[in-house]
């Protein structure tokens, strides 16, 4: 029995393979395009000879960004007391006003004191009582209603 080759010849009409690249070349560091040595015979460590010059191109200048701040208002829950906020209509810091109008907690108790006999007036009595009617938001500035508190 034969013993088998360690290194076998490569065929011919392959190239035979060269060293592995260089850390430098891997990378990209301190690379340049090819060019032919020179020919003074001064060698690859020449101090004279300075890197070709790569083709500027000019640095596009960034687009200016806008920035729009927005502000985004909670969500107003109205009772029966002034709210301070801003006026989504004229953008204001305001407190609303106040208008109190008759609503169907102000109609039934009307007709519960109907039903148990105050029928000479006295069942109209709900309706001079704020805290019986509903309440409308409105800015003081522009008169925007701004919302409603319903008792029922």
């Amino acid at each position: 029995m034969s013993a088998p080759a360690s290194h076998l010849p490569a065929p011919s009409g392959y190239p035979i393979p060269s060293a592995p690249p260089t850390y430098e070349e891997t990378t990209g560091i301190n690379t340049y395009p090819p060019y032919p040595a020179p020919e003074s015979g001064h060698g690859p460590n020449m101090k004279s000879m300075n890197p070709p010059p790569y083709p500027s191109q000019p640095v596009p200048a960034p687009n200016p960004i806008t920035v729009q701040t927005v502000y985004v208002q909670q969500p107003v829950t109205f009772y029966d007391r002034p709210v301070q906020m801003c006026c989504p209509s004229c953008n204001k810091m305001i407190v609303t006003r106040l208008s109190h109008t008759s609503g169907a907690l102000t109609w039934l108790s009307c007709g519960s004191l109907c039903l148990l006999g105050c029928v000479a007036g006295c069942c109209f009595i709900p309706f001079c009582i704020d805290a019986l009617q509903d309440v409308d938001h409105y800015c003081p500035s522009c008169q925007a209603l701004l919302g409603t508190y319903k008792r029922l």
